[in-house]
């Protein structure tokens, strides 16, 4: 698949577009105010691959607490305004990387204005976000949602690049995939500034992940995306953990292990289901970057999963171990994921 070719940008110490790996992101579900817990849930982030974490700013107390938080993490933070250009000012006075802002709902066009010369005076980016759920309802009403999403951003995009201010990151998103997706290929052919991707309000875990993998899948696929965020009702370490995943399934990020398993069928002769979660349950503790295979049924198994770096095929009380496709030893059952997890910690 080839990219499309983004500006790049410095956010923090990441680098967003221009070619560079895409980003993985989230927000804390933390109240800001409490620095202490915030910054204990960006450490775990931070362990799940976290690389750029955002915070919600609802007042002055918030804002003052990013320069406690900034000193207990290590990834860049961005923090997340509306209305009130006073918490921009007071984020980046407190030190943070980036501010996600939505300029149309700041209805003091002065103090916008100083908020962008302070953002360009610290090199720090702006995030135009539009999210369908909130366009004015009479905004283009005549018009279909995806170019009501666009229009709105490009005329925010426009109002802060005649403050001459071009560190600019844009997000369109909606719960509906079909309609993200328009959005982002619309805008993708008028602006050259790296995206943010993303399905908002995609829901609990299973169901959300689902129509996350699809939207931002798509689109990763089409060249377009620098950076993304898949938005659950859960802890954010399971956003992180999604995100990998698609990136993964696609080639385009490689971090911690890759279980293949197989589905089962009437050949299987072991609870593939049951040594696939044994497995996961250990791979869920190491970050080494290896693809794993448990399959069913020793014919066919390994040459299934002939790409797989080691696996196991179970048979009638026994199975093989096979690192690439080629048996390497048969072992009995009980003893196939021990088997496994010494050939993995010897890869």
């Amino acid at each position: 698949m080839t990219r499309r070719i983004s500006s790049l940008l410095k956010l923090g110490t990441v680098s967003i577009g221009g070619g560079s790996p895409i980003v993985v992101q989230s927000m804390t579900t933390t109240d800001t105010r409490n620095a202490i817990a915030t910054i204990n849930q960006v450490r775990q982030l931070e362990d799940c691959g976290c690389e750029i974490v955002r915070v919600a700013v609802p007042d002055n107390v918030a804002a003052e607490s990013i320069s406690t938080i900034k000193k207990g993490i290590s990834i860049p933070l961005i923090a997340d305004i509306h209305y009130d250009f006073r918490l921009a000012l007071a984020a980046l006075k407190a030190g943070a990387d980036g501010l996600r802002l939505n300029p149309g709902n700041m209805s003091n066009k002065e103090g916008l204005y100083t908020v962008v010369a302070m953002a360009k005076e610290r090199k720090v980016p702006i995030r135009v976000g539009v999210n369908a759920g909130s366009l004015p309802v009479d905004y283009q009403a005549h018009l279909p949602l995806a170019d009501r999403m666009v229009n709105m951003a490009m005329e925010q995009i426009k109002l802060i690049e005649d403050m001459d201010f071009t560190l600019i990151k844009v997000a369109l998103k909606a719960f509906d995939v079909p309609t993200t997706i328009n959005a982002y290929q619309k805008i993708s052919d008028m602006i050259s500034y790296p995206l943010h991707v993303g399905i908002t309000e995609a829901g609990l875990p299973v169901a959300g992940a689902i129509r996350s993998a699809v939207g931002i899948g798509i689109l990763l696929y089409q060249g377009i995306g620098d950076t993304i965020r898949v938005s659950l009702s859960a802890h954010p370490s399971k956003e992180i953990e999604i995100a990998y995943e698609i990136l993964k399934s696609l080639g385009l990020r490689q971090r911690g292990p890759v279980l293949v398993s197989c589905p089962s069928c009437g050949r299987a002769e072991v609870n593939v289901v049951a040594l696939a979660e044994e497995v996961d349950n250990y791979l869920q503790q190491i970050s080494k970057a290896v693809k794993v295979a448990v399959m069913g049924c020793m014919v066919n198994g390994p040459g299934e999963a002939r790409d797989a770096d080691v696996g196991i095929a179970g048979g009638k009380g026994k199975g093989v171990l096979f690192r690439k496709g080629k048996i390497i030893k048969t072992v009995s059952e009980e003893q196939l994921v021990k088997a496994l997890i010494e050939e993995i910690e010897m890869f």
